[in-house]
């Protein structure tokens, strides 16, 4: 028998996860345009690097808060209510910002743009969540195998859209301009929302027990490992991804807006492919311990990686070596970055979900990814402020501290033996 059946949870019908997934594709596609256009635009108007990252930061900090309290109101009210929020609330956003005028003052410009951005980030996490906890109810959880291509094509997906997000909102802020591109997404996610509420009527993760307060923060073993480790994994990436390379390309070395989202589309529309492949040829990960040995490993990799760009972009700390251009140190060892990350990102998202009983992954699901936005709050935070403290190699040498401690909090679940969720 499956976990949603032992426990009572309703089973979802292709046709709702399938909606439920459109929908979280359409939202994901425009927020990726959202943050090129906020940051490629807010630059251009003079913001410098902190400036930038303080616009990031409440959208972070509500992530954090959202994942805690939405994986509780998935499980109590079902997930087709976080869904329908998730879609109003960045529409909500969307218009907001297309209010910001550039005779404001600086102060009132951040603090705006912060509260609007704090809308996205609510939600983002209710439409994410929404959807990554209903792939364990299509799927069985006897399925290991199955579980794991699902949750990597899923999860893979989001980043290529992501991704193709990041380029529109280069391409459109730099045809278009500000406000008429965030009026073209907000009339988008209406069309999107109104679809939904027409095809999601099951009550898709409701749990069928009553949820205590205690579920809210007791979490197993594997759990809580799990999360610490997803906190520095996605800091490591964000403290350069967020302000660092795409100003350094504008600033350091002339790119365009469009060629700068061009890049990070690139970056992020591969780091979703190589998500999705993954349990291709990462073919003996069938179990939730097969995927911990594999997070380990890749990550002990992962870590080399942007100290090693660092070094390359340091030519007095290797000065008998010759080294290749600074642009192409830089890219070249970003998309090698950007693979093992994705390899390392797939196999934490499927643990999370593999050691989540079925009734209540939306708690489980939420926790976590309440842990990804701590990492996300962080990494943006030290993007802005390191960058301008101390350039684009500071960050990279953070980043790889970063790595290795997420790699020391995943060790932990090499001796786990977790009950069959």
């Amino acid at each position: 028998m499956s976990a949603a059946a032992e426990s009572g949870a309703r089973p979802a019908d292709g046709r709702t996860y399938a909606a439920v997934t459109a929908a979280y594709w359409a939202f994901t596609l425009t927020d990726g345009a959202l943050r090129m256009l906020v940051l490629l635009h807010f630059h251009r108007l003079g913001f410098t690097p902190l400036d930038i990252a303080m616009l990031f930061l409440l959208y972070e900090a509500m992530g954090i808060v959202t994942n805690f309290l939405g994986g509780w109101i998935g499980a109590r009210f079902g997930l087709k209510i976080t869904l329908f929020s998730g879609l109003a609330v960045q529409i909500a956003a969307l218009l907001m910002l297309s209010r910001t005028d550039p005779a404001w003052t600086m102060l009132f410009s951040v603090g705006f743009v912060m509260a609007a951005q704090a809308l996205s980030g609510i939600a983002k996490d209710l439409t994410k969540m929404s959807s990554k906890s209903a792939v364990k109810l299509v799927v069985a959880s006897e399925g290991d195998g199955l579980l794991f291509k699902w949750v990597s094509i899923l999860t893979g997906s989001k980043n290529a859209l992501k991704g193709i997000g990041f380029l529109a909102g280069g391409v459109m802020l730099q045809w278009l301009g500000f406000a008429p591109s965030l009026y073209l997404m907000a009339g988008m996610l209406a069309a999107v929302l109104a679809a939904s509420l027409l095809t999601v009527t099951a009550d898709l993760g409701k749990a069928k027990t009553k949820i205590a307060r205690r579920d809210l923060f007791a979490k197993s073993r594997e759990i809580n490992f799990l999360s610490a480790a997803r906190i520095f994994l996605f800091a490591s990436r964000d403290v350069w991804f967020v302000v660092g390379v795409p100003v350094f390309l504008y600033d350091r070395l002339g790119w365009s807006f469009d060629r700068v989202g061009l890049f990070m589309a690139v970056w992020v529309v591969g780091y979703g492919i190589v998500q999705a492949v993954v349990p291709r040829f990462l073919r003996k990960t069938r179990d939730a311990g097969a995927a911990a040995r594999g997070a380990a490993i890749w990550g002990a990799f992962l870590a080399l990686l942007p100290a090693m760009i660092a070094a390359g972009l340091s030519p007095d700390l290797l000065p008998a070596v010759p080294l290749p251009t600074p642009s192409v140190t830089l890219i070249g060892g970003l998309l090698i970055f950007g693979v093992v990350f994705a390899v390392n990102s797939a196999l934490h998202s499927y643990l999370i979900v593999a050691y989540s009983d079925a009734d209540k992954v939306a708690l489980n699901v939420g926790f976590y990814y309440m842990a990804n936005a701590v990492g996300r709050f962080a990494g943006t935070l030290l993007s802005g402020l390191v960058y301008q403290l101390a350039g684009l190699t500071a960050t990279l040498w953070v980043s790889a501290g970063m790595v290795a401690l997420a790699v020391l909090l995943t060790l932990p679940l090499l001796t786990s033996r977790p009950e069959r969720a």
